[in-house]
């Protein structure tokens, strides 16, 4: 019963996570498209890297409604690695997120010169290049693996509890201290030089700055969902880690599992409601949409009567 449930929830979870990442990236695409603010690739890497957890998580809903089904152990351990990966992605694209704000804060007059194409897309690939080894490290040391034939397929199912440790104190957590370091830091840069900022702002000479002091209160809450989300899962690998018959693993790799996933869920919802341009893009993105299927809805046709065929008129003809 415990598994049909997980299983359902993850079959509710995974799509709605592929749905509100895609759309909120269509919204970014059009934003880049309009603009050319480079600043936005970090979140559109953001939605893309939470819409690969949701596709990565479809696999695993199987493994929920069938108890008894195994698959092969390449497979399993493919699967996890790749659900990983995005994970790691999207933790790691806050952090850019994050320090880019930082960057926008620190040094205002400097930030467009700094934020070019090339330097943007070589952080984007190195990004996605260290998200794929983390992931994937249990395929290049073994020993990260376990080799059973009798676990389910699910995280600490084929992989050791050595690799959570390493994860957690090699990645979760420098992260973590990360963003401490930066909100704190930005928090005492805008309060010292908000005024000054406003007042370059005025003269036109730092085209932008405003929008980046509002941006913190966005990235603020995308790190505090991210925290609440993912450190009851850390803290307890780390502690099953340390004590085997301390945690039943049932909690950890199940439910608090999901609760980081849902991390994937919660940026999008957030990043759409606190951000004015996206959450206008998606407003014009659904209000396209609707026109296009009234338009399509009130195109209309007279059938033909006896042998004589009445020529086709649309309603939008019979208007004009």
């Amino acid at each position: 019963m415990a598994n049909l449930a997980v299983g359902i929830i993850l079959a509710v979870l995974a799509p709605l996570i592929i749905t509100a990442n895609v759309l909120v990236a269509i919204a970014l695409l059009r934003l880049i498209w309009k603009t050319g603010y480079k600043g936005h690739y970090f979140v559109l890497n953001l939605a893309a890297a939470d819409a690969m957890v949701g596709l990565s998580v479809i696999g695993l809903i199987r493994n929920e409604f069938f108890e008894h089904f195994h698959p092969p152990q390449i497979l399993c351990v493919l699967r996890m690695a790749f659900v990983t990966t995005s994970s790691a992605a999207s933790i790691l694209s806050l952090t850019l997120v994050a320090c880019y704000r930082h960057l926008a804060i620190r040094k205002p007059f400097q930030y467009y010169q700094l934020v070019t194409g090339t330097r943007v897309g070589l952080h984007l690939v190195c990004l996605w290049l260290l998200a794929g080894i983390i992931g994937f490290l249990p395929l290049l040391i073994p020993g990260f693996q376990k080799f059973s034939l009798e676990e389910k397929c699910s995280f600490f199912g084929v992989f050791h509890l050595s690799y959570m440790l390493m994860v957690s104190c090699m990645g979760f957590f420098p992260v973590l201290f990360l963003f401490i370091y930066l909100y704190c830091d930005m928090l005492k840069i805008a309060s010292v030089h908000v005024q000054q900022i406003r007042e370059v702002e005025r003269a036109g000479l730092a085209r932008g700055t405003t929008s980046d002091m509002k941006a913190m209160r966005t990235v603020a809450m995308l790190v505090g969902c991210f925290v609440l989300s993912w450190l009851p899962f850390f803290i307890a690998g780390i502690v099953k880690t340390l004590c085997t018959e301390c945690f039943p693993y049932r909690v950890l790799e199940s439910y608090l599992w999901m609760l980081g996933l849902c991390n994937s869920l919660l940026n999008p919802l957030l990043y759409s409601y606190w951000q004015k341009d996206v959450r206008r893009e998606l407003s014009q993105l659904a209000a396209a949409v609707k026109r296009k299927a009234l338009r399509l809805g009130k195109g209309c046709c007279f059938p033909s009567r006896g042998t004589k065929s009445v020529p086709t008129v649309s309603c939008l003809q019979l208007q004009d």
